[in-house]
């Protein structure tokens, strides 16, 4: 039994490794991509905040 927890760990350690050896620097179309999520976001939290305004207006 312990022999198979050593070997589960071992094997787990061998893909996180050969996952992290994969990652490599953010190419451009990451980093716009990720401009563009950040824009999304935020667009949505303004109009999330206008809608609770519009219904403060309203009472």
């Amino acid at each position: 039994m312990k022999g198979l927890k050593t070997a589960g760990t071992l094997l787990f350690t061998a893909v996180l490794l050969a996952a992290l050896s994969g990652c490599e620097k953010e190419g451009p179309a990451e980093q716009a991509g990720k401009e563009v999520d950040k824009a999304m976001e935020e667009a949505g939290e303004q109009i999330e905040q206008t809608g609770e305004d519009i219904k403060e207006a309203a009472k």
